[in-house]
């Protein structure tokens, strides 16, 4: 393997004027995070790239945690050549040879961020491409859909040569976007959710309702384990608050009619998410909310349902096929966890026709049913357990009560 570089390509970071040095330091500091565990690897953040020297690590298990890190567009094994155009064309040559295997077209993309260098991009272009060709049997340019991209980036630092790419998550970096409370459940939808809100910018603190002993110990620990399985994209770690729902399960049970209990419910853990919100300085709400999959999520419920609170609620699903979602879920490594069968707060005392079309009037005069109903919430928030997940460790390492 001759490639002893990775070159880190930005994605929609290029369009970001202004904003654009502090999204670039931003996501510089969670690769740096990320790939912490590997002490030989030497980093350069560039104007627009990451340029990582691998000092003889095995580049297969890097690659594929930089591809977890969000506001990376793609990632290049890279061979460095001195600034020199006789020695550019000798390392394009070797990253060819070892890339072609078979393959019968090639094309030479030639970028000169160095301005001082005599050699402008299509003169690149044209050097190398004519020195391979002289140099190489049975191969032919493509311009248009070559089997390999010789790719040449004439930098300050050297240039370096890619001729195998991997695709990268998108998005932006975390942290660029905010803070935002993820209602998460434990189904399928709410981590997908959590994910895409991630891919935006926006950091995630989790919401989870518990009820016990109505619902188990192994259903609270199927979304500590969600939670932990997210911790891969969020640049390090992520709070868990899991909010004691009982009583307020119990007695809306025992004071709304079963017809508007889901909705009530609903409306309590918004009002209980954005006190949590507030006391973590989050500027949002994010949940699992797919349009019309169940009754609360009609637009009708949703009407209803929102007039609790004036946070913005991101949906990042709320217009997408089920199988979407459970394709994203398949790749982000949550599906396996989602699909366990312990039940959320959410399935208990589930009525057998809950309203699809609530009236938000009549939502308010039932709530007027539980008349200490402020005081249950304000009791809910502050014996609120906090778990603080970190990724690379183990959820029983994990586990911190800051109360």
């Amino acid at each position: 393997m001759i490639y002893n570089h990775l070159v880190v390509r930005y994605g929609e970071l290029s369009l970001k004027g202004k904003n654009r040095r502090h999204f670039e330091s931003q996501l510089f500091e969670t690769v740096k995070r990320k790939l912490r565990s590997y002490e030989g690897l030497k980093m350069a953040k560039l104007f627009d790239r990451i340029v990582i020297e691998l000092n003889g690590e095995s580049y297969d298990p890097i690659v594929k945690s930089l591809q977890d890190i969000f506001g990376i567009h793609s990632i290049s094994l890279a061979v460095r050549a001195e600034n020199d155009l006789e020695e550019i064309q000798k390392a394009a040559l070797l990253a060819l040879n070892e890339a072609i295997d078979g393959k019968r077209t090639f094309k030479v993309t030639g970028k000169r961020s160095l301005k001082s260098f005599p050699v402008n991009s299509m003169q690149l272009n044209r050097e190398v491409g004519g020195y391979l060709l002289k140099h190489t049997d049975g191969l032919t340019v493509d311009v248009h859909r070559p089997d390999v991209d010789v790719k040449v980036e004439v930098k300050d630092t050297g240039t370096y040569i890619s001729c195998k790419t991997f695709e990268g998550a998108g998005g932006l970096p975390i942290g660029v976007g905010g803070k935002a409370m993820l209602m998460l459940s434990g189904g399928i939808d709410s981590p997908v959710a959590g994910y895409l809100t991630m891919k935006r910018g926006v950091r995630i603190e989790g919401v989870h309702f518990h009820s016990p002993p109505f619902t188990s110990e192994r259903a609270k620990q199927k979304v500590v384990d969600l939670t932990q399985e997210l911790t891969r994209y969020s640049g390090g770690k992520i709070k868990l608050h899991v909010v004691p729902f009982t009583k307020i399960q119990q007695t809306i049970k025992d004071k709304i009619p079963s017809s508007y209990s889901m909705t009530i419910m609903r409306r309590v853990m918004l009002r209980i998410t954005e006190k949590l919100a507030v006391n973590n300085h989050a500027m949002a709400i994010a949940n699992g909310e797919n349009l019309g999959q169940v009754a609360s999520q009609t637009m009708h419920s949703m009407y209803a349902i929102n007039e609790v609170t004036n946070m913005p609620i991101l949906r990042p699903v709320i217009t997408m096929d089920k199988l979407e979602i459970m394709n994203i879920s398949h790749r982000i490594g949550t599906y396996d966890i989602s699909i366990r069968p312990y039940e959320d707060c959410c399935t208990i005392f589930l009525p057998s026709a809950p309203k699809t079309k609530p009236k938000r009037e009549k939502a308010i005069q039932f709530e007027k049913n539980i008349e200490n109903l402020e005081e249950l919430i304000d009791e809910a928030v502050n014996e609120v357990e906090t778990l603080i997940l970190e990724e690379g460790k183990s959820t029983d390492q994990t586990f911190e009560d800051l109360f």
